[in-house]
């Protein structure tokens, strides 16, 4: 992988279109519109000069609130490469935590699809009633190619960008209180998508197939940067379909692709690709992050489709990359995100001592790609590094004798019954080995007795059946009286982010009172 080593945006934008100026960077397969790496360029410049014609400057905000798509993904690297920080909003906010996000990060534009501006009315109005603080809107196609023609602006020069440069404010899911505007800079963007190049061993051959939103950590790092760092190409549906993912995968020649365990679960109740007739051989991994994957689904998931699982994990705070399973399959070990890559990562007791392997811990990370703090929020910034810059994860687990991580819960959602520990994935795992159960999610609830009893809420299959009786017997089977739930809900769905992490402490809510 031929690269420069300078981390920003703007330099590996540059470098590949000097390189390969006529190589694909992105396929949008709705319409078919290809973007070369020439394109990506000329779209960066043509955006960072409009954006500076119109006042903004360094450092300013920008908003995105738009689906996947050309016009999307251009937006995202442009305005990096502008030499200013790109806000991607979800697109599940509503109302006031839509209003908070916006307020908050003091962003002046918003590039939005059609189908939100009127959405983004009352937030936007309630802003300026209260600040005088006019924050305009842009509304466009997701899929549009070209939305700036002005002559002009060819020969504007641009201002410099460096690696400690902000560039992307990412707002937390905020399961608990306000959420927090984590702040990357350059250098740390960049870093997450080498760390992914650099682990997978992807070159300028590689193409990937990007099912997840660019609201997310995965899809912007893992599925839109690193195909930029390494000179590859993403295939970008404007969301996940099970019922064309393999067709895209095959008629688009994909040698990876980037999931989440919500993704594994529906693909393994659909038909092989071999089933509809078509080509994947192709494919050469199948990477999977933002949640654990339950060992029998990475199992039948592998014996199903042929294709090996490389189970990973990552934080919004280190750009996606921590931890990775070997490209080797060998080497990979079943129910472990991996090793550390890139990154450094050690386990601390609650007094930030560091544990030996076995020892169950904080999970602490320190490297490139770790944030540079949380948006306008020193006391919380300050809290979650140590005094060495290492950052609190805040979830537990523990580090084998060949360093590879196993996590057990977060901090925060350990059920703590009669005083003892219990991590909700044993809970999900234990379930999920029921014939009838597609998804689950283990919580703890209140209870008289115990401090906490066990609550889990379960999505059977399609097409079969089961009750919360047979679930329970089920449990006390696998898992012993103690750990069997108290409390089995059936439900329609998960409470879930939108990397497809399910947001246990909203399943609380869910309780019987």
């Amino acid at each position: 992988m031929n690269a420069p080593a300078a981390r920003t945006v703007r330099h590996y934008v540059d470098h590949w279109a000097q390189r390969q100026p006529e190589a694909p960077w992105l396929i949008a397969p709705e319409t078919g519109t290809v973007m070369t790496y020439g394109r990506l360029q000329e779209h960066c410049r043509e955006l960072s000069r409009v954006l500076l014609m119109n006042g903004l400057q360094p450092d300013d905000k920008v908003s995105l609130m738009m689906h996947n798509g050309y016009q999307t993904a251009r937006l995202l690297i442009g305005v990096m490469y502008a030499g200013m920080t790109v806000q991607p909003v979800n697109l599940l906010a509503q109302g006031s935590q839509l209003k908070y996000v916006l307020e908050h990060s003091d962003t002046r534009l918003v590039f939005c699809a059609h189908e939100f501006v009127e959405r983004l009315r009352e937030p936007l109005q309630a802003i300026t009633d209260a600040s005088d603080r006019e924050i305009a809107v842009f509304p466009l196609n997701p899929d549009q190619i070209d939305i700036f023609d002005d002559p002009y602006i060819a020969h504007m020069p641009l201002p410099a960008v460096a690696e400690g440069d902000e560039a992307l404010l990412m707002y937390t899911s905020g399961t608990t209180g306000v959420p927090k505007g984590v702040v990357q800079t350059q250098k740390a963007v960049i870093s997450g998508g080498l760390f992914t190049s650099q682990a997978h061993r992807l070159t300028e051959r590689d193409r990937v197939l990007c099912a997840l939103p660019l609201y997310h950590i995965n899809g912007q790092i893992v599925t839109t940067v690193a195909p930029l760092v390494h000179g590859g190409s993403v295939v970008m549906p404007h969301r996940f379909s099970a019922s064309n993912f393999w067709q895209l995968a095959a008629q688009h020649e994909c040698t990876w692709i980037n999931v989440v365990p919500t993704i594994i679960a529906y693909l393994l109740n659909g038909p092989t690709p071999r089933e509809l007739g078509l080509d994947v051989s192709r494919v050469r991994f199948c990477r999977s992050a933002s949640a654990p994957l339950p060992p029998e689904q990475h199992r039948a998931f592998e014996e199903k489709f042929g294709i090996g699982v490389i189970e990973t994990m990552g934080l919004t705070e280190t750009n996606a990359p921590a931890f990775t399973n070997p490209l080797d399959p060998s080497r990979r070990k079943i129910g472990s995100p991996g090793q550390a890559f890139g990154n450094e990562a050690k386990i601390v007791d609650g007094g930030g001592r560091d544990l030996p392997p076995g020892q169950p811990g904080e999970i602490m990370i320190r490297g490139d790609n770790v944030m540079k703090g949380y948006y306008k929020s020193p006391e919380q910034t300050a809290q979650a590094f140590d005094a060495q810059g290492w950052l609190h994860t805040g979830d537990v687990g523990y580090l084998d004798e060949d360093g590879f991580v196993f996590v057990t819960g977060r901090i925060k959602e350990l059920i703590i019954k009669g005083g003892e520990n219990i991590a909700p994935r044993e809970i999900d795992e234990a379930l999920l080995r029921h014939p009838a159960v597609l998804e689950a999610a283990a919580v703890g609830i209140p209870d008289r007795n115990y401090g906490q009893e066990i609550m889990a809420c379960v999505i059977v299959k399609p097409g079969m059946s089961t009750s919360a009786d047979e679930l329970t017997a089920f449990c006390r089977q696998e898992l012993g009286p103690y750990k069997t739930p108290k409390v089995i809900l059936l439900v329609d769905e998960l409470p879930k982010g939108p990397s497809g992490k399910v947001q246990r402490l909203r399943l609380a809510e869910l309780a019987p009172r």
